[in-house]
């Protein structure tokens, strides 16, 4: 069939709804246009060669989070999306038919004007406490059976923020963690569009500069990392200061430990509901996502390094983690990050245009 040309209104949709939020900017998906009201999304995910996406999961809530910002975007057409993964279609290459309908006199969702404004804040945040109205805010734009923890207070962010820099030593050292950030990172850049600019991701010039030599070679990192302790100025200014300076941490969980990919689309989905409401309030949030993946690639008994020492430290972490979500709870945990206020970021990934994102048979 040949392309069909896309129609104005799914195109302000889709202006929208490629600014949805996926892991290193990879944006895993496609779309093609089947008629006047039909979209099929090609999704696919990074688990042949990314540390961080061995079981698919973490490409499989960015899909979510697409998911829900096409929704979305569609109530400012006047429309309702219909979402439905086809259940032939394999896990790592889903494909989801998005049928929208007109509705006459339907709201425009609150949250379109703040799609394109959320944004990832990886540098500090003001400690200025949430107020009990913006947690019930955040509480209220999750799903029934979905809820959030907070961890709050000097104490608990100083707990969380020692977990985030032990964890770091994980993400910082393992050759299979090096060849994705030597591959995600565009340097001297403060915008990119399908990776992250350099001056957006949290240190200082003067460590950029010397992480950028650094990783030149792997054989370079392992040597200052051995010798030189040239993983510990990142991870304290990428893990320890901003897990100091935020407002909150939190987790996100969902009614279930989620097992199944429709799980996962449907955390995602929660998860960008609850980040744009955060972006409604003047807060803004940083996931914490490495924990989460390299605890349940414990759980799953799932060799993701060749480092016996980072397999370790994961289990460490597990441990760890078990204590701070009262045990079988992270089970259900889906999604970690740091929340608070400050001034907005200087630097951000940008996306695709949707005419790059089209797919291409």
């Amino acid at each position: 069939m040949p392309d069909q040309p896309l129609p104005a209104h799914l195109r302000r949709i889709l202006e929208l709804a490629r600014w949805a939020p996926s892991g290193d900017n990879t944006q895993p998906w496609r779309f093609e246009v089947l008629g006047e009201e039909h979209l099929l999304i090609h999704a696919f995910d990074t688990r042949d060669h990314v540390v961080y996406d061995l079981d698919g999961h973490a490409s499989q809530l960015a899909v979510g989070a697409l998911l829900e910002t096409i929704a979305i975007a569609a109530t400012g057409e006047g429309r309702e999306a219909h979402i439905a993964r086809r259940p032939e279609s394999s896990d790592e290459q889903p494909l989801i038919d998005v049928r929208f309908t007109s509705r006459p006199g339907l709201v425009p969702d609150p949250l379109i004007p703040f799609l394109e404004q959320r944004v990832v804040q990886r540098r500090p945040m003001s400690t200025r406490a949430l107020t009990p109205a913006h947690k019930a805010a955040l509480d209220a734009a999750l799903p029934p059976g979905y809820r959030v923890d907070w961890f709050e207070g000097l104490a608990m962010r100083w707990r969380l923020a020692r977990f985030m820099f032990d964890n770091a030593k994980i993400r910082l050292t393992i050759p299979e963690a090096y060849a994705v950030h030597r591959a995600v990172i565009e340097w001297g850049k403060r915008y990119s569009e399908d990776r992250i600019p350099d001056q957006a991701v949290g240190v200082d010039p003067l460590t950029a500069r010397f992480m950028r030599w650094v990783m030149g070679s792997w054989a370079r990192v392992e040597f200052f990392n051995t010798y030189f302790l040239g993983d510990l100025p990142p991870r304290i200014q990428l893990d320890l200061l901003p897990g100091l300076a935020c407002a909150a941490h939190f987790a996100l969980l969902g009614p279930e430990p989620p097992r199944h990919i429709d799980d996962y689309l449907g955390a995602g989905r929660a998860m960008q509901r609850f980040w744009l409401t955060a972006t409604s309030l003047g807060l803004y949030v940083q996931p914490e996502m490495t924990p989460v993946i390299f605890t349940r690639y414990h759980r799953q008994g799932r060799v993701f390094s060749a480092s016996a020492a980072a397999l370790g430290r994961a289990g460490d972490l597990d441990e760890r983690l078990a204590g701070l979500l009262r045990g079988n709870d992270r089970q259900a945990l889906f999604f970690m990050g740091r929340i608070g206020m400050g001034p907005p970021p200087r630097a951000r990934s940008l996306r695709k245009s949707v005419d790059a994102l089209m797919h291409r048979a």
